[in-house]
């Protein structure tokens, strides 16, 4: 079996850092995590160009017809270099949750616009319990004629200052396991209100949505009514994977960056990195990022193949990722001493952007947690 990657995908793989490299150094993720919107969309506009962002959609709907590991290889190298940018919630997150459906009707009036560019959009799922499972939905979405109508509060929507639109799971049923629906709301309705919240990483934008007396139309559901957990869980598990390949990329430039300042820096007249206490911890680091990677890959791999342990791989990726971005960006900040602490250098910003992907959609905890319950059915 040939476990590497194609000539294409490392062809891809290429593209990607030289693109990055040049339109977005760290200098300029600076620039970007200062302002609004956050993002640069001439970026945006240029990944779009590129076929980023068309990459695991259907070519029916205006994409590529690639699969989740192409799409990680981008991701990877997206957390390489800290991108500002609603990607992973427009294209991972939303995008990937309309394509997993089944539901005809809006992937073709949803997606080419999110393939091509023109569009981000977002899922609302957080409300105030803070958990990322069925059970932590408790907004309700009640029938009235042939609408729904929203009450509520979401917490922790990334990117909904820039949406077009929004997934939102809503409560209809008393299924503990479920009695979901998903209701496709554009942002711009009557009674959508979007708050921005501060983040730890400024580098990723997040809001309240808050939703007063929003009226929207029964052809608005996504999938089947009363059933949306399940279709939100196909697309939340092909998210895992988006982010834990960002968080491998994250994790592989502190490594890299920490390597070559323990070459440089001297003390007591000899290389830091010729000391155990720092090559052990580069080493430490190093099989943490190649096995997240390892992790991340095999998930996305499973999932492009509906493999039954996919949903069991994707959760171990991102509980393994969570741990591990956040490990070597702590151990990464160590090997670089005081100046790591320091606002002008960069390493701050990697263990800042660990943070934001260990806690979003669940940390290492919940997973592990998922993981046991997956392992007993």
């Amino acid at each position: 079996m040939n476990f590497g990657f194609s000539d294409e995908q490392e062809l891809l793989r290429r593209q990607a850092r030289d693109v990055l490299d040049r339109e977005c150094p760290v200098a300029r993720v600076r620039q970007l995590m200062d302002g609004d919107p956050g993002h640069d969309p001439a970026l945006y506009a240029r990944i779009a160009e590129l076929g980023w962002t068309a990459i695991p959609f259907a070519e029916a709907h205006g994409g590529l017809g690639l699969g989740l590991v192409d799409l990680t290889v981008v991701l990877e190298e997206m957390g390489r270099h800290l991108v500002p940018s609603p990607f992973v919630s427009s294209v991972g997150l939303a995008g990937m949750t309309v394509a997993a459906s089944g539901d005809a009707a809006h992937a073709a009036r949803l997606l080419p616009s999110i393939a091509n560019g023109s569009a981000h959009a977002t899922v609302a799922l957080v409300e105030e319990s803070g958990r990322w499972d069925a059970g932590g939905v408790r907004m309700p979405a009640r029938r009235t004629g042939d609408a729904w109508l929203l009450h509520g509060e979401k917490l922790f929507v990334p990117d909904a200052q820039t949406a077009s639109w929004m997934v939102v799971a809503t409560r209809t049923g008393d299924d503990p396991a479920d009695g979901l629906t998903l209701l496709v709301v554009d942002t711009a309705t009557p009674g959508v209100t979007v708050r921005p919240l501060r983040a730890m990483d400024a580098t990723r934008r997040m809001a309240v949505v808050g939703f007063d007396g929003v009226e929207v139309p029964s052809g608005a559901v996504l999938g089947e009514t009363g059933r949306g957990w399940a279709t939100l869980r196909r697309g939340l598990d092909r998210a895992l994977v988006c982010i834990a390949g960002e968080l491998t990329g994250t994790a592989q430039r502190v490594l890299e960056m920490s390597v070559e300042y323990a070459k440089v820096r001297q003390q007591f007249g000899r290389p830091i990195g010729a000391y155990q206490a720092v090559s052990h911890k580069c080493a430490d680091m190093l099989v943490m990022t190649e096995s997240a990677r390892s992790l991340a890959y095999h998930a996305a791999w499973a999932l492009d193949n509906d493999v039954p342990e996919a949903p069991l791989a994707a959760a171990m990726a991102k509980a393994y990722a969570s741990d591990a971005a956040r490990t070597v960006a702590s151990l990464g900040l160590q090997v670089h001493g005081g100046i790591g602490f320091t606002w002008e250098h960069d390493i701050h910003l990697f263990l800042k952007r660990a943070k934001w992907g260990e806690a979003t959609l669940g940390d290492a905890s919940h997973h592990r947690e998922r993981v046991a319950q997956l392992l007993e059915l």
